[in-house]
């Protein structure tokens, strides 16, 4: 049985295999074999630049390849930092986070209210804006059932509605804006997440506390490890499956 994964990734990071190929030095119909032939599978070196060229996991692309201790020595390298509580976090990791970005710049949270007031973080997405970078925000939709049970596991009850429309009328002059997407989502997040190409944020939530209160990971991506994979391909599925709004005013009745 062919491995289609490997096709798959290919074809949604809009590659060709004479693109693959000749990226990695090899020759189309080599690459044709790794995908036609599963047990003829490349060198290990070309497992991890493949993985990295399509942004997958090499245990993705081929799952009976790695052994789990393998996967867990590749794992701890992609964690830079563990913040005990997102409120020991410098008032200033997000700015620096985010100016690096060049591909990813997005936010997953419920409302983020914090990061709204932050004068240098929206300089920061008008100057990505400017620059070309595609940015994405993604709230929770304020009279959803998600949002209604995080207000009262935080134990703010209708309160976390507020704080989605006060975020998102912080955010209005960011609407509009070239590259800049705004969209509700009605997803029970275990995390929040603040993503910049290859590094993340992830803000985890914990019964009975506030998110400022919970830990933070700081994760970069590295080849073989699976935990940024891990959060950024949960990102992907909350964006495919929000709503777009383009004013603030929009998030009523979501």
């Amino acid at each position: 049985m062919a491995n289609e994964r490997i096709r798959g990734a290919i074809v949604a990071s809009g590659l060709k295999l004479e693109q693959v190929a000749e990226r990695l030095g090899v020759s189309p119909k080599t690459v044709e074999r790794w995908i036609s032939e599963p047990r003829r599978k490349p060198y290990r070196r070309f497992q991890y630049a493949l993985a990295s060229m399509v942004q997958r996991e090499v245990s993705y692309l081929w799952p009976d390849e790695r052994t789990s201790e393998e996967v867990t020595e590749s794992s701890s390298s992609e964690l830079i930092r563990l913040y005990p509580h997102r409120s020991v976090v410098p008032q200033d990791a997000w700015v620096k986070l985010y100016s690096n970005a060049q591909t990813h710049f997005d936010v997953l949270v419920y409302s983020g209210f914090w990061l709204t007031e932050d004068a240098r973080f929206h300089r920061l997405v008008r100057e990505k804006s400017a620059a070309g970078v595609p940015i994405r925000f993604m709230l929770g939709a304020p009279d959803s059932r998600a949002v209604a049970v995080r207000g009262e596991d935080e134990g703010i009850g209708a309160a976390m509605g507020g704080k989605i429309r006060n975020a998102l009328v912080n955010y209005g002059p960011l609407f509009g804006l070239p590259g800049v997407e705004f969209r509700l989502h009605d997803t029970t997040l275990y995390n929040s997440i603040y993503r910049a190409d290859d590094e993340l944020l992830a803000n985890g939530h914990v019964y009975g506390v506030g998110a400022y209160m919970a830990p933070v990971l700081h994760l970069q991506r590295v080849p073989g490890g699976e935990l940024f994979g891990t959060y950024a391909e949960s990102l992907e599925r909350v964006w495919e499956s929000a709503r777009r709004i383009t004013s603030p005013t929009e998030c009523e009745g979501a």
